[in-house]
């Protein structure tokens, strides 16, 4: 059964694949376009980014909120071919959330065991990756409502449109924010104890003093793509990114 420690990206024992499989558009997120299969021009030759602690500074804050969940370096240390780096990344996000999921229903190790199963398939690219998201997914909403409880229509918000909310000091305590559409929301001192965040689109939503202590399938690109500070309360399984500090 893996554990948080492997679906963690650790970069050091990945040969870039990030930089080279995905996709880079130029936006508020990435300066320069990129092909997919193309590495990216500020990838070296020992697969290390030189601009790596200064990402944000150069225009590439996008980078800084990637998580290959641990994917990346799998993959390097089988040798596999990083096209299948898209697939196992979403295999590893499952199993991060249903390890999460674990601490509250011990049932869930064979659903777990399956998971990993599929990611050693011999040709990843053949996996159907949305049949494996939605039984997973059925699997998390149970445990959702078993943690969150029955709550008012009011707390029920997923897939909601909440981009540039203003929810100061909001009660979101074991909301439903799946999906929901977080960007720029104020959620400064918001409740968001035990919230289901599954998805949510935190990008440069203000999380200082936000309290989101058990709050449920939070990962750690979410946090990165948010703003707090360092009254924000994180569950401990995600880690304060360092950008917070210098905001």
């Amino acid at each position: 059964m893996p554990n948080r420690t492997d679906l963690r990206a650790d970069c050091g024992s990945c040969v870039g694949l990030c930089c080279v499989v995905l996709t880079l558009t130029r936006s508020a997120d990435f300066a320069i376009d990129k092909p997919a299969g193309e590495a990216c021009p500020n990838l070296a030759d020992d697969h290390r980014c030189t601009i790596h602690g200064e990402l944000r500074t150069k225009g590439f804050p996008g980078c800084t909120v990637y998580d290959c969940f641990g994917a990346g370096q799998e993959l390097t240390r089988r040798g596999r071919p990083g096209a299948e780096l898209p697939i196992l990344r979403q295999l590893h996000e499952l199993l991060w959330y249903l390890t999460e999921a674990l601490e509250y229903n011990e049932n869930l190790q064979p659903a777990i065991g399956r998971v990993e199963a599929v990611g050693r398939t011999a040709d990843l690219t053949t996996v159907d990756v949305a049949a494996e998201r939605a039984v997973v997914n059925e699997l998390l909403l149970e445990i959702s409502r078993q943690v969150r409880g029955k709550q008012p229509k009011k707390k029920e918000r997923r897939g909601a449109d909440l981009i540039g909310a203003r929810l100061r000091g909001a009660d979101l305590a074991k909301a439903n924010l799946r999906s929901a559409y977080l960007i720029a929301a104020d959620l400064r001192d918001a409740d968001l104890r035990q919230a289901d965040l599954i998805g949510a689109d935190l990008r440069d939503a203000d999380l200082r003093g936000a309290d989101l202590t058990g709050a449920l399938f939070l990962t750690q690109s979410q946090v990165n793509a948010a703003r707090g500070d360092h009254a924000t309360k994180l569950p401990p399984a995600v880690e304060r990114p360092a950008h917070w500090s210098q905001a």
